[in-house]
């Protein structure tokens, strides 16, 4: 079977979750930012922003593409790194 759409891809995605997050949000730089790229780009909507102001980040589901550590408006905001061996998102043929 041949993968067509986006939603389709999306499927096939396996989640092997570490215990140790491999982004953190610091959510006092969060509320200065106006902007809050990382809410809209993220596409698995992990990003939620908050009646304070502040960002909430669920990494468990996160298909590590770097999109919200790129469109940070805030220095320091986000840290990201790739999670470690064995964890993480893969894709597979359906």
């Amino acid at each position: 079977m041949v993968i067509t759409t986006h939603d389709e891809k999306i499927r096939t995605a396996r989640f092997k979750v570490d215990d140790r997050p491999h982004i953190v949000v610091d959510g006092e730089k969060c509320r200065s930012c106006a902007v809050q790229s990382c809410v809209t780009v993220c596409p698995a909507n992990l990003f939620v922003p908050l009646d304070d102001g502040s960002v909430l980040f669920n990494y468990e589901q996160c298909f590590e593409c770097g999109a919200c550590y790129f469109v940070c408006a805030e220095e320091g905001a986000i840290h990201w790194t790739y999670p470690r061996g064995g964890y993480g998102v893969t894709f597979r043929e359906s």
